[in-house]
């Protein structure tokens, strides 16, 4: 069992030395064995047990470029890895990159990314911090913006940042590599990003960075940058994939294969629950709280003769609580299926807000939408067109437009129900 150890650290951007106290709970073996648990990769992992072993609270670092405000299940594998590592008494720190989102990160595209404007990357951020607070716990998270210290960056300081790779070196990533070998063509700036991101974590002084599989040729840029700046290195972890409820292709909204983190929970309960029994375990070890103890606890149940259908319903049962709250879940199977009277709606109506900031009206397609009653606009549209929508009990057209600043009753099918507010 690791011991209170009081640490200090130093902002390399000029904030004062900071005192931390802390516990661990848990010891070393069994930290490791739940973070290990799902994680493609750990780079290094003698390096990770020792900072374990250090007693320190370590600093987690993942860093999100507010492109896409909508999270469904598959973003959460990367947010739950991170609420492990508080539940193990250490920091998370919840980075936006409204700098490097301005540059636009290339990661396994074959065209250059469009820059987004400030007030797109402003309203982003707002959603995702909205949104994420859903799984990590606020008073063990940091939420940083890259523009603090690159926003004041000068010119001679990005010079050297720039010397600490290579032409070559950059176009060992597979995505560059391809680009170049087919003609198309690679932007200087796009070169910066990974080094911008690696610098990101002297910054934050990061001990573990964490990413998406994709993500590895960054994640490491930042080791390398750290060891430039006479820093320990970070540990990179990267974490796979989801697979959507078809088992096959991963979790998306284009492919209709999705869960959506606001979506009603109704519709969370009938889609985890109709999942093929082959994908059960695989969204318990990258979306569950559980310990690896419950987890073993369930797989004994199922192997002793238990439901798999039973089990399904618990890890339903537990993400709709995060994402709706515990009589949500307790209720969420009440409107699973198509089992109301006509007009009738569930007993666990959810509430959603949609944030339609600067507009004085929004479009019954783009509400759908945003709030999980449509998979996605081509739904949407098809709904409306065949006048399966209903707001406050009456059907309306693909053309209806709704007033921001009120809140309406509104049907999407026989199955989804949702009281959504307009911001």
């Amino acid at each position: 069992m690791l011991t209170s150890c009081p640490i200090r650290w130093t902002l390399p951007w000029g904030g004062s030395t900071q005192f931390v106290e802390w516990e661990t709970m848990t010891d070393v073996a069994s930290a490791l064995a739940l973070l290990k648990r799902g994680t493609q990769e750990i780079l290094l992992e003698e390096e990770l047990v020792k900072k374990l072993e250090s007693g320190r609270k370590l600093r987690i670092k993942a860093g999100f470029d507010p492109t896409a405000p909508d999270l469904h299940l598959g973003h959460s594998v990367l947010l739950t890895k991170m609420r492990q590592f508080q539940d193990l008494g250490h920091q998370v720190i919840f980075l936006i990159g409204d700098f490097t989102g301005r540059i636009g990160d290339p990661t396994g595209k074959n065209v250059t990314r469009k820059p987004l404007t400030e007030d797109e990357v402003r309203a982003n951020a707002q959603t995702y911090k909205e949104q994420v607070f859903k799984i990590l716990d606020p008073d063990k998270t940091e939420v940083r913006f890259n523009s603090e210290w690159f926003g004041e960056l000068s010119a001679a300081k990005m010079i050297e940042l720039a010397a600490q790779s290579t032409v070559a070196r950059m176009l060992e990533r597979d995505d560059f590599d391809k680009r170049y070998k087919s003609g198309q063509p690679i932007s200087i700036h796009e070169f910066l990003y990974p080094l911008v991101q690696g610098y990101d974590s002297v910054a934050l002084e990061a001990d573990v960075e964490m990413g998406g599989t994709d993500q590895k040729f960054n994640l490491l840029m930042g080791r390398e940058i750290q060891k430039h700046f006479g820093m320990e290195p970070q540990v990179v972890m990267t974490m796979p994939l989801l697979e959507g409820l078809d088992g096959v292709q991963k979790m998306s909204k284009s492919l209709g294969n999705y869960v959506g983190v606001d979506e009603a929970p109704g519709s969370m309960f009938n889609k985890l629950v109709s999942m093929p029994d082959s994908l059960m375990w695989r969204y318990f070890e990258l979306l569950s709280l559980k310990s690896n103890e419950e987890l073993e606890s369930l797989k004994r149940e199922v192997e002793a003769g238990a439901n798999p259908r039973d089990i399904k319903m618990e890890l339903a049962r537990e993400l709709i609580g995060r994402y709706h709250g515990e009589e949500a879940a307790a209720n969420a199977h009440k409107s699973a299926g198509n089992r109301l009277a006509e007009g009738e709606l569930p007993a666990d109506l959810p509430e959603v807000e949609v944030d339609f900031e600067g507009s004085d009206q929004a479009p019954i397609a783009a509400v759908l939408n945003r709030s999980g009653l449509a998979n996605n606009s081509a739904q949407a549209k098809d709904m409306l067109g065949n006048g399966r929508v209903k707001v406050d009990g009456e059907v309306v057209s693909k053309d209806h437009m709704l007033d921001t600043g009120k809140s309406y009753v509104i049907q999407a099918g026989k199955k989804r129900y949702a009281r959504v507010t307009l911001r």
